[in-house]
């Protein structure tokens, strides 16, 4: 490698000096230039000392005398630059294994503001569907902003990253906050990763909003004199419902006798709609207890079925624990209301 974490470097489309900041593998490094961070490809750096050099020997020397007539009309470049919106980056930082195979070591998060608003926002990184780590800050028009350094092992820990917005200058039309976040499945994420490796790229976005929202208008009320006062009776609506079970099974010949036929994408998926709306009617009901049976297998049923009751505010705790009856196939759940 040409360059060192810790190098000056100049670029040489633009001639600006920055530090290398990181190794990113042997044709990529990442270049901190005045606090903003972007990966650049070592043959088009170089070392600044020759530019250094060369200027202090053109000072130096002596120019003859320069008339106004002579002088050239200092021309102003105007940038014009595209508003892609807000988006999240994500920069695989790569290593050699011991079998001398490109694997990622980290993932480098980055919040780029391709817009020309400056906006306040709140970052919360959520493993397992817990708050791992917020941020708080500020970012300025077509700005790129670190946020963390994911180490790539926790890609399966089901992460989320959560995002709330305001604008910095508030306006009158606009939305008082705006909240957008992106959660990666691993599949999805090596998929990217492979695309990456093909296109000789080395980031990846995903688009958070593309403009900041307008203020929701509330809609008009118009009152109307109110002859008889309509009562609900909460128990004749329950009664309507459909039962809840103490007890719901999950095995998929269980819940349809067409499951040879479906992917297991589909099982799945029958398989947690039925999971909730059970779960919907126990709430409902005010059940203290329901027991999920979603037998041992591969785990990935039990898995989903975890992350989602990790998110319920409903639910005091849940054990996965030898069972008589169940063995460790099933889940049973307490309530709190």
């Amino acid at each position: 490698m040409k360059f060192q974490i810790g190098d000056r470097v100049l670029l040489l489309h633009s001639n600006e000096e920055g530090e290398v900041v990181d190794i990113i593998n042997d044709e990529m490094v990442l270049v901190d230039v005045e606090g903003v961070c972007f990966p650049a490809y070592t043959d088009q750096l170089d070392f600044p000392y020759y530019k250094r050099f060369t200027e202090k020997s053109q000072s130096g020397i002596k120019s003859g005398k320069k008339y106004i007539d002579d002088l050239k009309k200092e021309k102003k470049d105007q940038v014009i630059r595209t508003e892609n919106g807000v988006l999240l980056s994500f920069l695989p930082l790569m290593q050699m294994d011991e079998a001398g195979e490109e694997v990622v070591k980290n993932m480098k998060l980055y919040l780029l503001n391709e817009t020309s608003s400056v906006y306040n926002f709140i970052f919360e990184l959520q493993l397992f569907g817990e708050a791992e780590f917020e941020l708080k800050n500020e970012i300025l028009p077509f700005e790129k902003f670190y946020l963390y350094d994911l180490p790539f092992e926790s890609m399966n820990d089901s992460p989320a990253f959560a995002f709330k917005f305001s604008l910095k200058e508030p306006a009158k039309n606009k939305a008082e906050y705006f909240e957008a976040s992106v959660r990666l499945k691993p599949r999805q994420l090596f998929g990217r990763i492979e695309e990456l490796k093909e296109k000789n790229e080395a980031s990846f976005a995903y688009l958070l909003f593309k403009d900041y929202p307008d203020k929701k208008e509330e809609p008009a009320v118009y009152f109307t004199p109110i002859k008889k006062k309509s009562t609900y009776d909460i128990s004749k609506i329950k009664q309507q419902l459909e039962k809840p079970l103490s007890v719901i099974d999950l095995h998929i010949e269980k819940l349809t006798n067409d499951w040879q036929r479906m992917s297991n994408f589909e099982m799945l998926t029958l398989q947690l709609r039925t999971f909730e709306k059970y779960y919907d009617l126990a709430v409902l009901h005010l059940q203290p207890s329901l027991i999920v049976i979603h037998g041992v297998g591969s785990g990935k049923l039990k898995d989903e079925v975890h992350n989602i009751l990790r998110t319920k505010k409903e639910v005091r705790s849940f054990v996965n624990q030898y069972h008589p009856l169940y063995g460790f196939g099933a889940t049973e759940i307490f309530f709190q209301y």
